[in-house]
């Protein structure tokens, strides 16, 4: 083999090697460096937080709150620490929402007011409704079974005097629904000072209705005995989904998914005073009556026109009409037939 071409390949060979361990140094070089820990967030005490959503005029209960690690150099005064005598929990029960809370966020001194707080009432209360206080008994009231957050159906039991002979028209009627319970008598949460659900019977109930409805509600304790129907939990989903069914409740195209849930929860948890049912004495009994009593000068009315229709077809008798009536006489006097 030529000398030349000998030096050439041994030459080609050790550039093509130096040209690889450069590139594999390069390579190695820009390769990603690992990844390390990042430093520890240092952690403080316990603080409450919201668990979920809650908007102005939620009555606490004890799936509302939860304490949780929160930084230390975030800390507020404001926030309720675990620990400390006014965070438990159980004593922030039947406390309504002043401000809106998200989720996640921690719940700050002020943002809740107390049954004994002035204007809890007006927190409680949603946008535009109204508070009105209906008297019951234990029989009216569920035996004390309605709790503050429950939502129940208003029964108005009524006579309906009609004027005529015989009793009055008994009849029952449910003329509001889906009414969200306020306060029983004076207490706002069904809990004692341990967190123990207790049944008291009470002698009133505050209801959240709105404008028109509480005039309709005053004008009823005025015309009879009201009384409660506890509704099902599942009932308020259930009336939703027929009412977007049926065109009664229509959300607006691109609304966000979070306002649109926030929308159909406001809506289901309105009162209702439309498609109102009732039941009359006679649908319990047979022995009353389904229709109110007729008045005295319609009765006499119909005996007037009955007892001239009689006398008219006398009188046509006595002139010798040529056509007697189907319903005529016929006198026999021997064997003359008149």
């Amino acid at each position: 083999m030529d000398v030349k071409k000998l030096a050439l390949l041994v030459g080609a060979l050790v550039i093509a090697v130096v040209t690889a361990i450069m590139a594999k140094n390069m390579f190695v070089g820009a390769a990603a460096p690992q990844a390390s820990a990042a430093p520890a967030v240092p952690l403080g005490p316990k603080v409450l937080v919201a668990k979920k959503a809650l908007p102005v005029g939620t009555i606490i209960d004890a799936d509302s709150f939860t304490f949780q690690p929160w930084p230390k150099e975030l800390m507020q005064s404001a926030y309720y620490v675990d620990g400390s005598p006014d965070s438990n929990p159980a004593s922030l029960m039947g406390q309504v929402v002043r401000y809106p809370i998200t989720a996640g966020q921690p719940v700050t001194r002020g943002t809740l007011v107390g049954p004994k707080d002035r204007g809890f009432l007006a927190a409680a209360l949603g946008s535009g409704m109204r508070a009105i206080t209906v008297p019951v008994n234990t029989s009216s009231g569920v035996a004390g079974f309605v709790f503050p957050g429950d939502h129940v159906d208003l029964v108005l039991t009524s006579n309906v005097e009609g004027g005529g002979d015989g009793p009055a028209l008994k009849v029952s009627e449910t003329i509001i629904r889906n009414i969200r319970v306020l306060a029983t008598d004076q207490r706002t949460d069904e809990k004692d000072k341990d967190g123990k659900t207790t049944v008291k019977t009470f002698s009133n109930v505050t209801l959240e209705v709105t404008p028109r409805i509480a005039e309709k509600i005053a004008v009823a304790q005025s015309l009879g005995t009201l009384s409660l129907s506890l509704r099902s939990i599942a009932d308020n989903g259930a009336e939703l989904e027929r009412a977007v069914a049926s065109g009664d409740v229509k959300v607006p195209a691109g609304t966000d998914p979070a306002q649109e849930k926030q929308m159909l929860l406001t809506m289901a948890n309105r009162p209702v005073d439309s498609n109102t049912t009732f039941s009359t004495g006679g649908d319990v009994s047979r022995f009353q009556r389904r229709t109110v009593p007729a008045r005295p000068q319609n009765q006499m009315a119909d005996a007037m026109a009955a007892m001239g229709k009689g006398l008219g077809q006398a009188m046509a008798g006595a002139t010798g009409s040529a056509s007697p009536s189907p319903s005529g006489v016929r006198v026999v006097r021997g064997n003359q037939v008149n």
